[in-house]
């Protein structure tokens, strides 16, 4: 079977969707991937896929969304795949109409969060709900990477048989590792005895990076480490007056890294995770914390509160609000035997519910049948 895998820009494609790929293609099927261009389509080239790149927007410009259907369009027809893939909101929607257009037999969409449960206007919103709801009719396989979405897509009839498959990780490569931690704490010059707190994400304001460096002021005794940049494709405002304020403010205690290739190994370097956002999916980077032995400090939301049992593999505040997160970290930084505790407990959980070979296995099977 001939398979397009779409989503919206390259690092979702290398950061999400190259396992699958990999299992598909061991599976004996033809994948090709497709995203918008950008530098991170190299590590699926080196893998050996095609990847396809077209001018894929994510904004709600009709001009730039035209302009990357009909690209679409014209893909898909000179591909004549069996079946197309779709992922993400907006690359999601295109890709189906597409798809549906182009007569492709077999049409599934993997749903990584709805934009109408995302801040924004009540147009956007109802617009959003009311091409989820149109896509759906043509979906033969709708997964969604949460319980929460599940429910949402079966509630609002947006989908027949929406089946939430989880997001997952490899346990091999995030795991505790003391020789990484010793490596990376020598290389950003952080003492062994330094509580360390890590982000990793995206830099863009629904992460939460405002409270987050706010609430670092009341945590003195520890360091933070934001692992993460912000992609071309990203919009809303730049955070740079603000971590240049956090800089100014919290000095050596404060250490942007920017993108890293060795993120296992950062990992396994600090303390405690955080991830403080105001919407989510269902977070990969939670997943690749507690694998590697951290408590999670994350938000009341959907997703984050699927992965972490606040009070027992970590803690969760309300989004958006600075005392809480700030609390929360400091109970964390100043108790070394409870952040210990939970790490174990948040790592048992991953080894449970979110490997990566499990999960895409499942997928792969949900995918090619019927």
């Amino acid at each position: 079977m001939k398979i397009l895998e779409i989503t919206n820009v390259d690092f979702s494609l290398n950061h999400f969707l190259l396992p699958l790929m990999r299992a598909l293609r061991d599976e004996g099927h033809e994948v090709v991937g497709v995203c918008a261009d950008g530098p991170l389509v190299a590590p699926p080239r080196q893998a050996g896929f095609r990847v396809e790149t077209l001018p894929f927007a994510r904004s709600f410009s009709p001009i730039a969304q035209a302009r990357a259907f009909w690209a679409l369009v014209r893909l898909i027809r000179r591909e004549k795949p069996d079946m197309v893939h779709a992922h993400m909101p907006i690359s999601g929607i295109l890709a189906r109409v597409a798809a549906k257009l182009c007569g492709v037999p077999r049409i599934a969409y993997t749903c990584h969060g709805f934009l109408f449960n995302q801040p924004g206007s009540a147009l956007r919103r109802g617009l959003a709900l009311v091409l989820e709801f149109l896509c759906g009719r043509m979906t033969d396989v709708y997964l969604t990477v949460s319980q929460e979405e599940a429910e949402d897509a079966r509630r609002l009839h947006i989908a027949r048989n929406p089946i939430a498959i989880g997001n997952g990780r490899d346990s091999s490569r995030f795991r505790p590792d003391p020789a990484a931690r010793a490596r990376i704490r020598q290389e950003l010059g952080t003492a062994e005895e330094t509580p360390v707190i890590v982000v990793v994400s995206r830099l863009v304001r629904h992460k939460g990076y405002p409270e987050l460096l706010d609430a670092m002021h009341s945590v003195p005794e520890a360091e933070l480490w934001v692992v993460g940049e912000r992609l071309t494709s990203d919009h809303g405002a730049a955070l740079d007056a603000c971590f240049a304020e956090a800089q100014a403010a919290l000095g050596p205690r404060l250490k942007c890294l920017g993108y890293r290739a060795d993120t296992p190994a950062v990992l396994a370097a600090a303390d405690i995770f955080t991830l403080p956002s105001h919407f989510e999916g269902l977070p990969m980077s939670i997943i690749e914390a507690m694998m590697t032995g951290l408590p999670v400090v994350s938000t009341d939301i959907s997703g984050p509160r699927e992965q972490v049992i606040s009070g027992e593999t970590g803690l969760l505040v309300p989004p958006a609000t600075v005392a809480p997160l700030a609390a929360a970290l400091r109970q964390l930084v100043q108790d070394v035997p409870l952040r210990t505790r939970m790490g174990q407990a948040g790592r048992q959980r991953a080894l449970a519910l979110f490997e990566e070979k499990q999960i895409i296995q499942k997928t792969v099977q949900l995918l090619t049948s019927g």
